[in-house]
């Protein structure tokens, strides 16, 4: 095993981060490598995911920005800890690649890189650079993105690998959409876990608006939230709209798949799954995301003529209503969008991201010759 290529990812412990870090993780293992999980305590409970042969090295880090005064006055000493533990361990296996997906946890092993020299690169799946790979993007040899156009400081130049999609979305690529017509048609309503209120508040009076003609053959699949559940599920009921309405779906590439609409907020990942699925979307980016990233996330597909791209502030019980009717109404152009989000699709993010490992481990092994 020691004889083998060493890949350590650093990421933090949102699904966000450690969606693509797996992916990344399982494309290097396939090429013979070692790989090495470094994150903290937190971000392990989210690694379930990774295969058994990944090793996870938990190191002390924390965040600036939560907490109490206690918690920040605290955080500075635990990062160093972790930045020392990780130059640390090294010094004792030295990485060929070191990867960071964000988060505060893949600060020490950035650092731990930067110190050494080891080659290293980042990737954002976010249309903006995230606080920590922002402090970092300097300070390293690639930046991929996965949301094209990205927003990177002077001087930073990304290259565009796309965000990597679970084997159960790649499993539906391309899957061939029915336009509407006057048949049973389905809209996917899904909100990420910060932001799915608004949804359950505009979406279900705007579809009870649609004309007639439309109306009657829509069937809805709607995430609410826990507390929203009773009430969504009772509006559709009153106005006679067959919806299924729950916290959590478990099969969402399979309900992308089969729907003729999607309304979305604009995460990375739900943006990456939409498009390489192929299907027409009306987009509701979070407004209190991070330096609006999430319009950043919504803002190539919405000019490949894949999506609408509706602000909070313009999400209105009418102004969705129209852009539903808009999109259903005319089977044309929902074929055209749904072609468009696939052509903005990257299926092949994750051997992007693994090709570009691969060129760095390269690199340097020509520097030492």
């Amino acid at each position: 095993m020691a004889g083998k290529p060493l890949l350590i990812i650093a990421a933090g412990g949102t699904g966000g981060h450690m969606f693509p870090a797996q992916a990344l993780a399982e494309a290097m293992l396939a090429q013979g490598w070692r790989v090495v999980l470094s994150t903290d305590a937190r971000g392990a409970r989210y690694a379930g995911g990774f295969p058994a042969r990944v090793k996870i090295e938990q190191v002390s880090s924390a965040t600036l920005s939560r907490g109490g005064v206690l918690a920040k006055v605290l955080a500075p000493f635990q990062i160093i800890a972790g930045c020392v533990g990780a130059t640390l361990e090294m010094l004792r296996d030295r990485p060929d690649v070191v990867v960071g997906f964000g988060g505060y946890p893949s600060i020490p092993a950035l650092t731990a890189a930067t110190l050494l020299r080891r080659p290293r690169m980042l990737h954002e799946q976010n249309g903006v650079l995230g606080r920590v790979n922002k402090l970092f993007a300097s300070r390293v040899s690639r930046v991929a993105c996965g949301t094209w156009p990205m927003s990177l400081p002077d001087g930073i130049e990304g290259v565009p690998t796309g965000n990597p999609v679970r084997e159960t979305v790649l499993a539906r690529a391309a899957a061939g959409y029915i336009p509407p017509g006057d048949y049973p048609m389905s809209i996917v309503v899904i909100g990420g876990s910060q932001g799915a209120r608004i949804l359950s508040d505009v979406v279900p009076a705007a579809i009870a608006r649609l004309p007639e003609s439309v109306r009657a053959n829509v069937r809805v699949i709607h995430q609410a939230r826990g507390e929203d559940e009773a009430r969504v599920t009772e509006f559709y009921a009153q106005h006679g709209i067959t919806a299924h309405v729950q916290p959590f779906f478990d099969d969402i590439p399979t309900l992308f798949a089969e729907a003729q609409l999607v309304i979305s907020r604009a995460g990375a990942s739900s943006v990456a799954d939409i498009s390489v699925i192929g299907r027409p979307s009306i987009l509701v980016p979070l407004g209190i995301a991070t330096d609006d990233h999430q319009t950043a996330n919504a803002r190539g597909l919405a000019e490949a003529g894949g999506a609408v791209v509706m602000a909070e502030d313009t999400f209105t019980v009418e102004a969705v209503a129209a852009q539903i009717s808009g999109i259903l109404g005319d089977p044309k152009k929902a074929t055209a969008m749904a072609q468009a989000a696939l052509g903005a699709g990257r299926p092949d993010a994750t051997q992007a991201l693994a090709d570009l490992t691969l060129e760095l481990a390269q690199s340097q092994h020509k520097t030492q010759k």
